[in-house]
């Protein structure tokens, strides 16, 4: 699709008009392990793996706090599906740290999607004249059903199997590979968050030309937009909080409808009647609307600033990791209380809240929302110097 009719397009009215054929295959996705084809192309054909893709390689370049708002629509009828729209979306921010004409060839074809995965401590890429030969594992490749190239993070090694440079992700490269190189290993049997198809891959001696790699730090991006300025990781941050606010709200819509249908024990009397119900229901919706809040303050202090000072302050992004990492942690608190209102049967498959309540104890477990993240923000208002990814 042409950069100018991306422009013109309402992707905000798009996602409203996607997500109720989402949620009528929720269980298809959940069941299948991966956004079935069909929907992965029309998500595709529609540019929905291109909003924050710069204008240049054909993407939306969407200010954030609309693309944040997609991920909510989309969320709400399925968290699988949301949580790859952030992935696949924030990774193509490293479209511009890339060589460019290398970013021009992946992007040329409008399915184009890069996903990529953490790599495992035998990773390693061999320096030649004209590139690396790299070998190695990685997992939580989320998206690899429908992705079209693998970027895998891997440290310089010697041919003796030791490293040139540390092993902590700094100075280290990314290698793009398209998928049909790519052998993948089926070790996703989460219960949560099954429609993700986060596999691992393996490459063994695969030959990378220097053109389809860049440093993980030290390439500068050759776009300035707001986008490529914020730290990944912070991207990566409140989009995955966004999408777990989102299951939070599903799951209080479920509730609510639950507890406006169903008798309690016994008594004719319908759960809403009862106080302990409402009462429930109202702090859960307080904690997802302060923690909601929170976030989007954050993000938007961290875009105005992108934008105007081209910059971020410290605080400013120890605010947006602490909103971000709350918002997770909070969200898994508003899905328990819902969980705990529709009574015994929440534990069957066939209500709604079962999966949701699967989908946001996966998303805790995720780097973005450790508990840990925490203590970055308490040394940083104490007056140390703060630890951790921000």
């Amino acid at each position: 699709m042409a950069t100018d009719q991306q422009s013109q397009l309402d992707y905000i009215e798009l996602a409203q008009q996607l997500a109720p054929v989402i949620k009528e295959n929720a269980e298809r996705i959940n069941s299948e392990r991966q956004i079935p084809s069909d929907i992965a192309e029309d998500l595709a054909d529609r540019g929905f793996f291109r909003l924050l893709l710069p204008k240049s390689l054909g993407g939306a370049e969407l200010e954030h706090s609309k693309f944040l708002n997609i991920l909510e629509i989309i969320a709400e009828s399925d968290t699988s599906t949301a949580w790859c729209l952030n992935q696949n979306n924030v990774w193509s921010t490293s479209s511009t740290r890339m060589p460019e004409s290398t970013a021009s060839e992946i992007w040329k074809e409008q399915r184009a999607v890069v996903t990529n995965g953490p790599p495992s401590g035998a990773c390693k890429a061999i320096p030649t004249e004209d590139g690396h030969i790299v070998s190695g594992r990685w997992n939580f490749s989320s998206g690899c059903t429908h992705a079209t190239w693998i970027a895998a993070l891997c440290p310089i090694g010697n041919k003796d199997g030791s490293t040139l440079v540390s092993t902590d992700r700094k100075d280290m490269k990314i290698f793009l590979i398209p998928k049909k190189q790519v052998e993948f290993v089926d070790t996703w049997d989460a219960k949560g968050m099954r429609g993700t198809s986060s596999f691992g891959f393996e490459l063994s001696d695969m030959f990378v030309p220097s053109n389809h790699s860049y440093d993980q730090d030290d390439a500068e991006p050759w776009n300035n937009g707001p986008h490529y300025i914020i730290p990944r990781t912070l991207l990566f941050a409140a989009g995955f909080s966004t999408v777990a606010l989102a299951t939070a709200k599903a799951s209080i819509d479920i509730a609510v409808d639950f507890a406006s249908a169903g008798q309690s024990g016994r008594k004719q009397a319908l759960m809403r009647d009862q106080g302990t119900v409402q009462r429930s229901i109202g702090e859960a919706r307080a904690i997802y609307s302060a923690s909601r809040a929170f976030l989007r303050e954050s993000m938007s202090t961290v875009w105005q600033s992108a934008n105007s000072q081209g910059s971020l302050t410290l605080e400013e992004r120890i605010n947006l990791r602490l909103a971000s990492t709350h918002a997770i942690r909070t969200s898994a608190n508003v899905v328990d209380i819902c969980y705990n209102l529709c009574g015994s049967g929440a534990i069957f498959a066939s209500n709604p809240i079962q999966r949701r309540f699967q989908d946001i104890h996966v998303i805790t477990q995720h780097l973005q929302g450790h508990p840990t993240n925490y203590e970055s923000a308490g040394q940083f208002f104490l007056g140390f110097e703060p630890e951790g990814n921000f």
